[in-house]
């Protein structure tokens, strides 16, 4: 029998899902595409933290996988949340694609007077580097955020390089330094959950990149450590063991940054645990002003 793939409807978590499986079919393995729809997919007029934050686009695929509807579940890996159910487990992780963000526009960069984006990282990073420019709530799959676009609601959006790779478009605008601009932990790759079934993590191990699980990994546990998920404006990058962590104000105007080589996971902690340390009054100002209850 074929593996069942569940994945959200989106055009771009379907091409990651068809990524996923046209890896597994070039190992022999067959597989069959079921989709899902999640509570992030279907309440796009607000923003995330108002409708449960960074889980939301996870929890109907993994509902799905405990309830033996599919085997493996496609994410992008920065949308699922630290804290995650017993009994599944990331069996792999692709190579990284691009970590950066990119501004989509065709005006110069000091001729933009809107942005579109709602992620608060996103919104922090642009009011420090584009101060002049007014930044507007904007959710959606990525055909529906470049329409407003198109419309003109917008004179430039926020997207992540990756997305636009997977779909092979090519846009005017400017891709954004991850050293400057430092993404969303995770931001740029892909994740397969599965239950812990040999049979099947066994499989898929085989399309797992070590490089990108060790970087990616790292980064996992800075995220725990600090806490804080997508309602701090939190910018988390690891490359080849090279650590940057960065949190903002919302609005942008003040920021705490640590970068450094981490050794391992224990590493990675303490990393974690000196950024949630120094920057600990930004973390609980955001959780204050977006009237959300931190632990």
């Amino acid at each position: 029998m074929p593996l069942r793939v569940g994945t959200r409807a989106s055009q771009l978590a379907k091409a990651q899902a068809v990524k996923v499986c046209t890896l597994l079919e070039d190992l022999g393995v067959e597989t069959e595409l079921v989709f899902i729809s999640t509570a992030g997919d279907e309440q796009t007029g607000v923003p995330l933290h108002e409708i449960g934050g960074q889980g939301v686009f996870v929890r109907a695929l993994d509902d799905a996988l405990e309830q033996n509807k599919i085997d493996l579940a496609v994410h992008s890996m920065k949308d699922i949340p630290a804290e995650r159910p017993s009994g599944l487990v990331t069996s792999a992780i692709l190579a990284r694609d691009s970590p950066c963000d990119y501004i989509v526009t065709d005006q110069g960069l000091d001729e933009i007077t809107t942005i579109g984006t709602s992620s608060t990282r996103r919104t922090a990073q642009c009011r420090r580097h584009l101060p002049w420019a007014e930044i507007k709530p904007l959710r959606g799959n990525v055909n529906t955020r470049l329409s407003k676009l198109q419309r003109g609601e917008y004179d430039a959006i926020m997207l992540a390089k990756a997305g636009l790779e997977r779909l092979s478009m090519n846009l005017d605008g400017y891709q954004l330094d991850p050293r400057v601009h430092v993404p969303s932990p995770n931001q740029g790759t892909i994740a397969v959950v599965s239950r812990t079934d040999p049979d099947v993590t066994d499989i898929v191990s085989k399309i797992d990149d070590p490089g990108t699980r060790m970087d990616t990994m790292l980064e996992r546990r800075v995220m725990e450590m600090i806490g804080g998920g997508c309602f701090t404006p939190l910018g988390i990058y690891c490359k080849d063991r090279v650590m940057i962590a960065e949190v903002l104000s919302l609005e942008g105007d003040r920021n705490y940054r640590l970068e450094r080589l981490v050794s391992d996971r224990d590493d990675a902690g303490r990393f974690g645990l000196e950024v949630r340390e120094k920057a600990g009054d930004l973390i609980r100002e955001a959780y204050e002003r977006l009237g959300i209850t931190h632990g």
